[in-house]
């Protein structure tokens, strides 16, 4: 092979250097295992709700789990866990801010003066911060760090794919046909940085009526399960619209949540580290 230009335009998707030479290291103080990208094509269809579920669901089952909030723009981690308490700094980093049940969060809310404050800055400072998030946090003992990107495969999913030893992702989407074309781009992107898709979830899948148990596809009938055959993607679930998780989240009590329907993906993402 010849000399490495650092152009990967010219580069073979085999190339070590094209998918290992932009990986940032952990702060000194942080032991993190297993790190699990919670992505999307579009906004809108549940991700961060997912993405807390999924790390209440793991630290329910004993992991040591933190959740990366790297929608820097659109932060909505810290609200779903009541978090109101801010992140401060020691000489040797940022401590993130421990939610009720012991999940370590690190937002750029947890570090803003007010919740509202707009953060107004262009891509690369954003990427940035979602780096630093990742070096200067001192993270302690994680199992699983659930980082909950924002939407698309712009600056920051492009940052973290790129930086961040990712050990897979879990695609979030809903019914609609347009949507689905969506998802293609978001595991194609995955599979473009070698990274394993490992599991699609179709937040909104159905509404299931109280009073006689039947399912209304509100949106449409799933196509779901046809995208993840075409990549070979073996697990997908199918959450129903459920008005309590989002009164929880809204009421920052996402760790009451039941997560159903999210079993099996978080066994998946279990079996990473057994």
């Amino acid at each position: 092979m010849s000399e490495c230009t650092h152009d990967c335009s010219t580069c073979g998707e085999n190339c070590s250097s094209r998918t290992e030479s932009f990986k940032e290291p952990q702060n000194k103080h942080s032991d993190i295992k297993k790190v699990i990208g919670i992505v999307s094509g579009k906004g809108g269809v549940g991700k961060s709700s997912v993405t807390s579920q999924l790390a209440v669901l793991t630290s329910r089952h004993g992991y040591n789990t933190a959740i990366l909030d790297a929608d820097i723009t659109g932060p909505s981690i810290p609200k779903a866990f009541g978090i109101k308490e801010k992140a401060y700094g020691t000489e040797d980093g940022i401590l993130p801010v421990k939610t009720k049940t012991g999940i370590s969060v690190m937002s750029i809310n947890l570090l803003l003066e007010n919740d509202t404050d707009p953060v107004v800055w262009r891509g690369p400072v954003i990427a940035g911060t979602v780096k630093q998030f990742w070096t200067d946090v001192i993270w302690g003992d994680v199992d699983f760090m659930f980082v909950d990107m924002p939407p698309g495969t712009g600056d920051v999913p492009l940052t973290v794919f790129q930086s961040l030893p990712l050990d897979g992702i879990i695609v979030v989407t809903s019914p609609q046909d347009l949507v689905s074309m969506i998802v293609e781009k978001a595991v194609k992107m995955a599979e473009l940085m070698n990274v394993p898709v490992l599991g699609i979830v179709e937040n909104m899948s159905y509404f299931e009526c109280a009073d006689c148990g039947k399912r209304h596809f509100i949106f449409g009938e799933s196509k779901i399960d046809e995208v993840a055959a075409a990549h070979g993607i073996d697990t997908v679930s199918k959450l129903a619209i459920n008005p309590e998780i989002a009164s929880a989240c809204d009421k920052g009590l996402a760790e009451l949540i039941g997560a159903e329907g999210l079993e099996e993906m978080a066994e998946k993402i279990e079996n990473l580290i057994k």
